[in-house]
């Protein structure tokens, strides 16, 4: 018969690792969603901008705090401050909240304003994207693909490093 004990620290790495995938996961899928909203149907790109908004606040803002929170509690619990992936860990998780609260989310919201508005003037025809909309719906594609480079980068650093 075995006896297995629970490790508190054990725990809180597999809190934290499940917190990483589900906070990360969802920004892997953006392109995916973006894509395919855009084939099916135009008209649903408010709705997609809009959602981009509430997962960020429900879902990656709270995840990032529980990976932060864990990551330091293992980082502490197993005095692992010295090394470079605890930091670069830590450094990554205040860019990333930081990007989405102050970058993505404000313009996340303004491009769900603009393709309503411009969904509203194609009337029921075809829509047209303005210049603006484009422009803007760019730029958050380059931070988005520099995010996933970033974090693809620390699962790097996570798995080799740490392990």
């Amino acid at each position: 018969m075995f006896v297995t004990a629970v490790v508190f620290s054990d725990v809180i790495l597999a809190v934290h690792i499940a917190a990483v995938v589900l906070t990360f996961g969802v920004i892997f899928a953006y392109p995916v969603i973006y894509l395919a909203a855009g084939q099916l149907d135009a008209r649903a790109m408010p709705w997609y901008y809009r959602i981009r908004v509430l997962l960020g606040r429900r879902l990656i803002s709270p995840g990032l705090l529980l990976v932060l929170a864990a990551g330091i509690y293992l980082a502490a619990h197993l005095h692992q401050w010295k090394h470079f992936y605890t930091q670069w860990g830590v450094a990554v998780v205040v860019v990333i909240g930081g990007i989405g609260g102050a970058f993505l989310t404000p313009r996340e919201k303004k491009l769900a304003e603009l393709a309503e508005r411009d969904v509203a003037a194609g009337g029921g025809g075809a829509v047209t994207w303005s210049a603006e909309y484009r422009a803007l719906s760019r730029l958050v594609a380059i931070v988005d693909a520099l995010l996933l480079v970033l974090i693809l980068a620390t699962v790097y650093v996570m798995t080799v490093h740490a392990g």
